[in-house]
């Protein structure tokens, strides 16, 4: 139903347009848990979470089922991207791609140089590879026009392949013993979904109906249940308008089913997922819990290695010659914005779980890290942006 542009909106509407708003929410979810965890209540939490809820404990239908929503959305935004979006060109994604590579490079090499020589710990080499793009356009959005709007197209683009490189990594590295028969029914149902997008369905029912049982088959597998949602995203239509029909676009499936998720999945979802997950017992935290070498892997790999990986790749592939720099930013818009990339909440929380799903103590240590780096990243990507010339004014040559 069309909104009478004449009323104007309530409070309430304006914090849930707002692009800063999923990041809040996600945030005051984060602090929840690290308050209830360290409360008479802890006991409470912990034992909810390890319930069981049919034949899957509430921890594991939140990580397991619900994470497999965000991820749908996740594909959807990549396959929208890649095929009418920001990536939809080559040379739209040459400079956030390699960024991506070097923001997922350098951060797992910080892990590995510090965990080497302990093979438990070195599988969470990944955890500091994500970008969370809520907390990170969220954080940027609060700058306004002091930032270049082309700040925000290329973190936007960066994050969405990081997302894609994280997919990938969890498909590969953190896949268990396979059940054949499963992921053989799992190629049978995507192949299935494949047919209907050729054929031209425009429905979304059978789709999630087939995406359902494409999920149930994956968690079967021994493949992380989640890689089905991004799975079926890639097999929802997307109508490309031609010239100009935007009403075509709305109407696409893919835009459609974007567009009931866009607000489902971060103000519901994710903040489910971060009450759930990121709350650590603080008891026992000392100083050398803050410099165990897997918490430095973590925090170290969010802060420093993002910062070197994005800001030095993209300096380079610049200078190269490779790519343009972003309309009108000076060099603090693009380190800033490289800072803001050690935000690794969501994506880096739930690759921590993968690597070490019977470990707590090891859990723990890698909330720490993660709450600890990006948290420090968030401040100095802030502080740096502070100080970058405001567009349209007189700007330093970017690089």
């Amino acid at each position: 139903m069309a909104t009478n542009p004449h009323v104007r909106p309530t409070a309430f509407r304006r914090f849930i347009d707002s692009e800063s708003s999923g990041g809040i929410v996600l945030m005051a979810a984060a602090a929840l848990a690290l308050i209830v965890a360290n409360s008479p209540l802890a006991e409470t939490y912990f034992g909810a979470l390890k319930t069981y809820v049919g034949p899957l404990s509430v921890s594991h239908w939140i990580n397991d089922a619900l994470m497999a929503v965000f991820f749908l959305l996740v594909g959807l935004e990549i396959k929208r991207e890649f095929v009418d979006g920001q990536l939809s060109t080559w040379p739209r994604r040459i400079l956030p791609g390699i960024c991506a590579a070097g923001g997922m490079a350098v951060p797992a090499l910080i892990f590995a140089s510090l965990n080497w020589s302990n093979g438990e710990v070195i599988r969470g080499w990944a955890i500091p590879t994500a970008t969370d793009i809520a907390f990170a356009l969220g954080v940027l959005s609060l700058f306004g026009n002091r930032v270049p709007a082309s700040m925000k197209v290329f973190l936007t683009a960066l994050a969405i392949i990081d997302d894609l490189g994280a997919v990938v990594i969890i498909a590969i590295f953190y896949t268990g013993d396979l059940q054949l028969w499963a992921l053989g029914g799992a190629a049978v149902v995507l192949a299935g979904l494949f047919v209907l997008n050729r054929r031209g369905v425009k429905m979304l029912l059978p789709y999630l109906v087939l995406g359902a049982v494409l999920w149930l088959l994956v968690l079967l597998s021994g493949v992380h249940a989640t890689v089905a949602g991004v799975a079926l995203a890639l097999t929802i239509p997307l109508v490309r308008p031609a010239g100009g029909d935007g009403e075509r676009a709305v109407n696409s499936p893919l835009h459609r089913l974007e567009h009931a998720l866009a607000k489902f999945v971060p103000f519901l979802i994710v903040p489910i997922f971060g009450f759930a997950n990121a709350g650590v017992s603080l008891a026992g935290v000392n100083a050398s819990a803050l410099t165990d070498t897997l918490t430095l892997g973590v925090a170290g790999g969010l802060v420093v290695g993002k910062v070197v990986g994005v800001y030095g790749t993209a300096v380079a592939t610049v200078k190269l010659g490779w790519a343009d720099a972003p309309a009108n930013a000076a060099p603090l818009h693009v380190l800033g914005v490289a800072l803001l990339c050690g935000i690794g909440f969501t994506m880096s929380l739930f690759i921590g779980l993968l690597a070490f799903p019977d470990n707590p103590a090891l859990r723990d240590s890698v909330k720490i890290g993660i709450l600890l780096g990006s948290t420090i990243a968030a401040v100095l990507g802030s502080m740096v942006l502070m100080l970058g010339p405001r567009p349209g004014g007189a700007q330093a040559r970017a690089f």
